[in-house]
């Protein structure tokens, strides 16, 4: 694994513990030789955890659409800026670049990118490593609801388990660098049987 994309609060939220945890994910990841691709961002985590990379002497590529660059304040000393036409063309020069997915805590647009990886994954689009790094149980409601989503029959149990979660960066990345993607089909047993009615 030689790069990951980051995905992250464009805020820093309410807790200093949520910007801590950023910086050291940015230190570890740079001192580990991976590259950090993200949002592209000077502003929020995304911004404290590029701001970490680079003073570990690693290397930041941030993908940035157009209409965001003076939203976000793009980050003006990273290794590298692309600057895209949209939020779909964001999402695929990402998925390009990286090897891996990670979520710190965010809002709507951490989801919407974490959701789509694991979508494409599902859809067998990609097959790459997916985790959501946790900061004293941000992510345990929502992950209380894929647990919901696989006990009412709208997520396969082994998808729903094809992705990390918890606290320890040092655990997730060595989930990460051995990731075998789960062999599960997106369709339901109850699926399959209905057709072959």
């Amino acid at each position: 694994m030689q790069s990951v994309c980051v995905y992250c609060g464009s805020h820093s939220g309410s807790r200093p513990i949520y910007a801590e945890r950023a910086r050291r994910l940015g230190r570890q990841l740079a001192e580990s030789g991976i590259s950090v691709i993200y949002g592209g961002g000077n502003v929020g985590l995304m911004g404290v955890m590029a701001d970490a990379v680079l003073e570990a002497g690693g290397e930041v590529i941030g993908v940035i659409p157009e209409q965001l660059v003076n939203w976000e304040v793009a980050h003006p000393r990273l290794t590298r800026l692309e600057v895209v036409p949209s939020m779909h063309l964001r999402k695929a020069r990402m998925f390009e670049l990286s090897d891996g997915f990670i979520a710190l805590p965010g809002g709507f647009g951490t989801l919407d990118e974490m959701f789509e990886m694991l979508t494409w994954r599902q859809l067998g689009i990609g097959d790459k490593p997916c985790a959501f790094l946790d900061v004293e149980g941000f992510y345990e409601p929502l992950i209380g609801m894929m647990d919901r989503m696989v006990a009412e029959h709208f997520v396969n149990a082994e998808q729903r388990d094809d992705l990390w979660h918890g606290e320890e960066i040092d655990t997730m990345l060595e989930w990460m660098h051995s990731y075998r993607p789960a062999n599960a089909d997106k369709w339901l047993e109850e699926k399959r049987l209905s057709v072959a009615r």
